[in-house]
């Protein structure tokens, strides 16, 4: 194996939901359900299953209105930090 010599650049370090990023902090895994949001009890059991597999931060879909009411019953059932990822339809007009 070889040794990886690129410098790293230095960065400001955040935190989301506890779970801290940048600036020195671990490498953190991230990873996206592949449920429809709206499906409360398929996307915690994913999501469930996938801090089981060590994912710290789970980023979850909010393509509409139904997807953003299911998002509080959700996080009600989890413990792992959600990131919402909506997407921009601005080019839809």
């Amino acid at each position: 194996m070889t040794e990886n010599t690129n410098k790293r650049e230095s960065t400001k370090q955040i935190s989301v939901g506890g779970v801290r990023i940048g600036g020195g902090a671990p490498v953190s895994v991230q990873t996206m359900c592949s449920t429809k949001t709206w499906d409360v009890e398929a996307t915690v059991a994913q999501i469930r299953a996938m801090q089981a597999a060590g994912a710290d931060i789970v980023r979850i879909a909010i393509p509409d209105m139904e997807a953003a009411k299911a998002v509080s019953a959700i996080k009600e059932q989890t413990s792992v930090p959600l990131v919402a990822d909506i997407p921009s339809f601005s080019h839809q007009r």
